[in-house]
């Protein structure tokens, strides 16, 4: 009977152990940022450019970014054709866009960006969907992102 709990107490050590990572992954620390924490010409710039990044489905008319406002990898996904697709689905759902009201703003410590939470504000009362703009030290647009609303940041 003890072999068989010694056994058993192996296999099981055995069957626990871990593998070994040879890469550990990268932890991301965010940090929630008063908003009047955050510089005035930074609020400005993240607003600014949200805002005319989804004014375009009520004008139409399509002003890329260019290399002071954004990084390359954001001026070459923000596309006529992508704006043209999410508008039309944006407006059959939500009517006309109207505004953004600043939520909150998450300092990613690793990346050293600031995140810009803005709620969208539309037309119809079942809008509840979120902006994000990401701005890096160079203080360009790195991500532009739009998502269902939650009150919590993910």
């Amino acid at each position: 009977m003890k072999n068989i709990i010694l056994v058993l107490s192996v296999l099981l050590l055995i069957g626990c152990k871990s593998k070994p990572t040879f890469e550990k992954p990268v932890e991301i620390k965010y940090v929630k940022l008063s908003i009047i924490e955050v510089d005035e010409n930074q609020k400005k710039k993240a607003y600014d450019l949200g805002k005319r990044t989804l004014m375009i489905c009520n004008t139409s008319k399509f002003i890329p970014f260019n290399e002071n406002e954004a990084t390359q990898s954001v001026i070459q996904n923000t596309t006529l054709e992508k704006h043209s697709k999410i508008c039309l689905k944006f407006r059959a759902r939500y009517g006309h866009f109207i505004d953004l009201k600043l939520i909150e703003t998450i300092k990613n410590i690793t990346e050293n960006e600031i995140i810009f939470r803005y709620k969208a504000i539309y037309e119809h009362s079942n809008a509840n969907k979120e902006l994000r703009v990401t701005l890096n030290e160079e203080n360009k647009i790195s991500s532009l992102k739009t998502m269902e609303w939650v009150d919590s940041f993910k």
